[in-house]
């Protein structure tokens, strides 16, 4: 744990390193980013290990999936393309001003905070920091208290791959994050809950520190009155159980068309059923991470219960020596004042919603917050551009879920209420860069001709 004096120190020593390296060459920085994928990949077991500690049961391969391909896919797709993110790139240049050259020169912003959350421990610390180590900047993470054996784990491998000054990670309880969010950063990137969200924007505008939002929200899926139901049933169970629920980008509350739900929470039933005969008992099921987190969810599905939803558990709860399983649960038709159709579930808890058609879909959507993401089972061409035109989200996909996040470069980031700009490959390579602009004035220039005293037939010339 590190004190406010401490984080100072750490930052002040990765802006002493950084100025005295200000354009790292492709070959530093593709050397870190080796060492990021070898942090990764020499200590997989270890790293499954940790999460399955902190979880008090995830599957390994939920860890392998979620935490450990996503590192190193990033770390080979910023390898591979690193040599043409770093090249200038030209503009066109006004008539007037020729023949003077322009480009812009991608720039190192200089110190990188992360703030990592705990339900994807490895992955959302070590992601962002791929496109902020590619991007040429030192990189300071501060990875969630939830996950403490992750966390300690990370800190102790990073001390191992890198000097601190160039990735350093530093543990510590909910004081020390909001410390850390205190620093005077060139960029911060958090990734959360949108309360803790406007904490650290707060936290940050006080030193005017830009900062990136990855906040989730109530991701829609919306159910055609075409698709098929079973197909549908199946993409939407593996997006929504998997990690028990516990992804900023899965499902939150699906509209389904009215004369087709009955069929279709039947379909819901079956591969759950399929998935995971075993219910939550099952290896393949993840727990809930903290205590406090599944109080939540009690409270939230309690209250549905007291309103007269009807609750579907497909499967029982199953208490662990650390945490807990709770069994994937449809609620039916809930009221839009509950909790559960207020707030990101971020849990097993699914509501299904019966609708008239897609204007209901649409306008139900558009009513609430802008979600992380927007789900849609249809193959009417016409549904589709309808779906993309009268709605935003930070990613749309059609006819799955979560697939989208597993496309290197594929920006990945909220809107509005779902957070602030996007990383992820080139994308993210640019949002730890300052894109500077770049003007080669020619030793003969046309411009000269703009010089004092000014001509009338000027005018004519500029063209207004």
């Amino acid at each position: 744990m590190a004190d406010a004096s401490q984080l100072s120190a750490h930052l002040d020593a990765q802006r002493q390193a950084f100025d005295a390296e200000r354009y790292p060459t492709l070959a530093v920085r593709r050397d870190r980013l080796r060492r990021l994928g070898d942090m990764t990949r020499e200590h997989r077991q270890d790293i499954i290990k940790a999460i399955r500690q902190d979880f008090g049961y995830r599957p390994e391969a939920e860890t392998r999936l979620l935490d450990i391909a996503r590192v190193l896919q990033a770390v080979r797709h910023a390898r591979r393309h690193l040599k043409r993110w770093m090249r200038p790139s030209r503009a066109a240049v006004p008539w007037r001003l020729w023949p003077a050259r322009v480009r812009v020169h991608r720039q190192p912003l200089g110190t990188v905070g992360i703030i990592a959350p705990s339900h994807s421990p490895w992955s959302l610390a070590l992601l962002p920091a791929v496109d902020a180590l590619a991007a040429g900047n030192r990189v300071l993470i501060k990875p969630s208290e939830r996950s403490p054996t992750t966390s300690a784990l990370m800190a102790r491998l990073a001390e191992h791959y890198f000097s601190p000054q160039e990735l350093k990670v530093i543990t510590g309880d909910a004081g020390t994050g909001r410390a850390f969010a205190a620093l005077p950063f060139d960029h911060l990137l958090f990734t959360g809950d949108d309360r803790a969200g406007r904490e650290v924007a707060l936290a940050a505008a006080a030193n005017l520190t830009p900062v990136t939002l990855e906040l989730g929200g109530k991701t829609p899926v919306i159910i055609g009155a075409d698709a098929d139901l079973e197909q549908a049933a199946e993409r939407l169970a593996f997006g929504k159980w998997l990690n028990a629920g516990q992804t900023r980008l899965a499902p939150d509350y699906v509209l389904v068309h009215e004369p087709h739900l009955t069929a279709f929470v039947a379909a819901l039933t079956q591969v759950v059923k399929r998935f995971h005969p075993s219910g939550p008992a099952g290896d393949d099921y993840s727990a809930i991470v903290g205590e406090s987190h599944r109080e939540r969810l009690d409270a939230m599905l309690e209250e549905a219960r007291d309103h007269g939803c009807r609750v579907i558990p497909l499967g029982e709860t199953l208490e662990l020596s650390r945490g807990a399983k709770l069994p994937p649960t449809l609620v039916i038709d809930p009221h839009g004042e509950l909790a559960i159709m207020r707030e990101e579930i971020f849990g097993p808890w699914l509501p299904i919603i019966g609708i008239g058609d897609l204007d209901h879909a649409l306008g139900f959507v558009h009513e609430r917050p802008r979600p992380l993401a927007l789900y849609a089972f249809t193959n009417d061409p016409e549904q589709r551009r309808r779906i993309l035109e009268e709605s935003h989200s930070g990613g749309v996909v059609f006819n799955d879920t979560l697939w989208h996040n597993a496309v290197p470069n594929l920006p990945f980031g909220g809107v509005g209420g779902s957070g602030m700009g996007g990383y992820q490959g080139e994308a993210g390579f640019l949002r730890f860069s300052h894109q500077r602009s770049v003007f080669l004035q020619a030793r003969r220039s046309s411009v000269r001709l703009l010089n004092p005293p000014y001509r009338h037939w000027l005018y004519r010339l500029m063209g207004f």
